[in-house]
């Protein structure tokens, strides 16, 4: 411990030990009280001055210290020194000793609690940040909640000092008052219940609940504010109207009319959205024929001769148009009328928080939600224009096999395809800015698909900046700069594919007319109920983010859709705790939870348990024998914080941490459960089994291994 830490935690236990030690809480009770109220009131007439400051230095003492006796303390100020007199010394003596135990608490406790919880309290803190003046008003208004006990917890928050000192200031008043009040009549008191009547505690408990109402009135004065030169209309077409028919917006629609609310769905391109028609559906059809170029190659290494097979690379993007056309039913206009959504195919427009023009209607809803999507980011790089260019909507328009394909960008969607396309026989060049490959893993996971793709034959060049785009004599060519030396190269290529990212839509159907709020990373900004300025408008998806995944979107639809219909009842606050992803390059990269690198960032506490996949049996028998399991846990504990998978099937695999960690299982309950041998699940059980080998109990195996050599002999 920090040596200021501990001497002030010596002096705070010494204090505390000498109050009971010495059993100065005799003092403090209402009968000694009562038996010394002369004496004192004869030595407060003699010195009033310095019996007013000690008595204020004792009253500091008890609750700075958090020692029974500050009711009994309140008592005597009135008893001794009269309402307002007493009202005075109880009311700023009371606020400065609480004030100093909450910086205890904050100094000696706070690094701590933030470090073994602090994932945990990051939605506590920022409720503390936004309304914590408010709940705290609340709490100390109401005598039955120990305050005590509010110092310390707030001492655990980033509640700013002055605004714990004035809220408590004001807060504590009126309890202050009934306490100073009644020490005057400190001689007819029998018991503080007599203080406290249950008419004065309900009284009290109804003086709590003012601040809640008044923040709920707040709400609707800033509601009327936002809502200021808007005319609503009486009555509504419908309950919900929603805008995108993505995964974020179906969903939003499907559960709208589950519960039977009047819905409409609006969609001006393709139903489905990117996920369907330019997204996950095509690139992962694209990545099953890759699969198998790859698989023929390995022939020899599983018993055949002979084996190979010559890509036909116009068959291979017609088979993806077919997929798209078998999963296409799901996400139809068809299906989605029987399911009770009214489908309008047309482009949307927001002329009022309650009105949507399309087609040359206006349709009227009382809640609106947004599920506009995203684009792929284009950049702003000379030549570009002059060069044949794709990104990861426009891809699947080729038909002919690009000889030499350049891929700018080594994120998720960058690697996949690259992989992709050079396994089917392309040359790909691949170009990343920053030091690795998939930057917000790890960077043991990064170096591995690294090694996958140049072995695959990717030309992969890290730290290499586009700087501009040239065609010389039917050529096409990129001029590049090296980060590290500043050395500036120049590749020639067929065709580029842009992957770097993709840019919220946020303009185009009337949200800049209603001057919705946009973050600084070009999404609508939304709270934490998913809404927008406007309390009836709602957000989803890549629209908002904060994770541009299809099945983060249909997550936040529930929440969207539900606090849309019932607001005014019933909100919730969207979850993101316990968010899955992966990248679906060979091998997988999964995870769920922290990276050592984000748990090192946030300053959380860990330890890693690792099991190597080239160990597992079935990974052998597959020739899948590269990867890892790596789980972050509680120092000590089972519990999970995190989990990367780098492997076949690590998307699959996954599945099992997000259930542990959604309901809050640890390793032990992934060790006790039975797993099929032989399968890739087992990976899991054997990273549990390393956890729990490095958490043996030696002691208790060293008495145990004493007492089979004693049955022995």
């Amino acid at each position: 411990m920090n040596p200021r830490k501990l001497a002030v935690l010596v002096v705070i236990v010494a204090l505390i030990g000498s109050f009971f030690i010495f059993d100065l809480g005799q003092y403090l009770s209402l009968a000694a009280l009562k038996a010394q109220q002369a004496v004192l009131n004869a030595q407060v007439a003699a010195n009033p001055w310095q019996a007013a400051g000690l008595f204020f230095i004792g009253y500091v003492a008890v609750t700075a210290l958090s020692l029974p006796g500050a009711a009994l303390m309140t008592l005597l100020a009135g008893a001794l020194f009269g309402l307002l007199e007493g009202l005075v010394l109880a009311s700023f003596a009371s606020t400065l000793g609480a004030s100093l135990a909450m910086l205890s608490s904050r100094f000696l406790l706070r690094d701590w609690v933030q470090g073994s919880f602090g994932k945990r309290l990051a939605s506590i803190d920022a409720g503390v940040e936004r309304e914590g003046a408010f709940y705290l008003f609340a709490l100390r208004l109401v005598p039955v909640f120990p305050f005590f006990l509010i110092n310390l917890a707030m001492g655990l928050t980033r509640l700013p000092l002055r605004t714990f000192w004035w809220v408590s200031q004001l807060g504590m008043l009126p309890g202050t008052l009934v306490f100073v009040n009644a020490g005057r009549e400190l001689g007819q008191l029998e018991s503080l219940g007599g203080i406290l009547s249950p008419g004065l505690l309900g009284a009290f408990v109804l003086l709590g609940l003012f601040p809640l109402v008044a923040r709920k009135l707040l709400d609707l004065l800033n509601a009327r504010r936002v809502y200021a030169g808007w005319s609503k209309p009486k009555s509504f077409d419908r309950n919900l109207l929603v805008i995108g028919a993505g995964a974020g917006g179906l969903v939003s629609a499907y559960i709208a009319a589950a519960v039977k609310a009047k819905v409409s769905l609006i969609e001006k391109h393709k139903m489905g959205g990117d996920c369907l028609n330019t997204g996950c559906v095509p690139s992962k059809a694209l990545l099953r024929s890759a699969k198998l170029a790859h698989e023929l190659k390995q022939g020899e290494a599983l018993g055949f001769r002979d084996v190979g097979g010559r890509v036909d690379f116009p068959a291979v993007m017609q088979r993806i148009q077919r997929v798209i056309g078998d999963i296409e039913p799901h996400d139809s206009v068809e299906r989605y009328t029987d399911l009770g959504v009214e489908v309008i195919q047309g482009e949307a427009t927001i002329t009022s928080p309650w009105t949507v023009e399309v087609n040359g209607q206006t349709l009227s809803s009382r809640s609106l939600v947004i599920a506009a999507g995203a684009r792929p980011l284009v950049p702003n790089i000379p030549g570009l224009d002059q060069v044949q260019t794709y990104t990861s909507d426009s891809i699947w328009d080729l038909r002919e096999q690009p000889r030499w394909l350049l891929v700018l960008g080594g994120g998720p969607i960058g690697c996949e395809l690259a992989q992709a396309f050079q396994r089917l026989g392309s040359q790909v060049i691949q170009l990343e800015l920053a030091e690795r490959l998939l930057p917000r893993e790890d960077a043991d996971a990064s170096e591995l698909l690294l090694s996958s793709l140049r072995a695959d034959g990717v030309d992969v060049r890290l730290q290499h900046k586009a700087v501009r785009f040239e065609r010389v004599n039917d050529e096409q060519r990129v001029v590049a700069q090296r980060q590290d030396t500043g050395e500036e190269v120049t590749i020639a290529f067929d065709c580029l594919l842009l992957a770097l990212g993709r840019t919220a839509n946020v303009s185009g159907y009337g949200a800049e007319a209603l001057d919705l709020a946009v973050r600084g990373n070009g999404t609508l900004e939304t709270d934490e109920y998913l809404a927008t300025r406007f309390p009836n408008i709602y957000a989803v998806g890549d629209v908002t983010g904060p994770y541009q995944f299809t099945h983060v979107a249909a997550h936040q639809a529930w929440y969207a859709a539900v606090n849309a219909l019932f607001r005014g009842f019933k909100r919730f606050k969207v979850d993101y705790r316990v968010i899955p992803y992966c990248t679906f390059t060979a091998p997988e990269v999964a995870r769920v939870g922290l990276s050592e690198g984000e748990a090192q960032q946030q300053g959380v506490a860990y330890e890693v348990t690792r099991y190597g996949i080239d160990d597992l049996d079935r990974a052998i028998a597959d020739e899948a024998a590269e990867g890892y399991v790596k789980v972050l846990t509680e120092p000590g504990k089972d519990r999970i914080l995190g989990v990367t998978i780098v492997g076949e099937h690590a998307g699959e695999l996954l599945a099992e941490y997000v259930l542990a960690m959604k309901h809050k299982l640890g390793l032990n309950k992934i060790l006790g459960t039975i797993h099929s041998y032989p399968t890739m699940a087992e990976a899991n059980k054997y990273a549990a089994g390393e956890w729990k080998r490095a958490h043996a109990p030696q002691g208790l195996l060293r008495w145990v291994e004493r007492f089979h050599t004693w049955r022995r002999n």
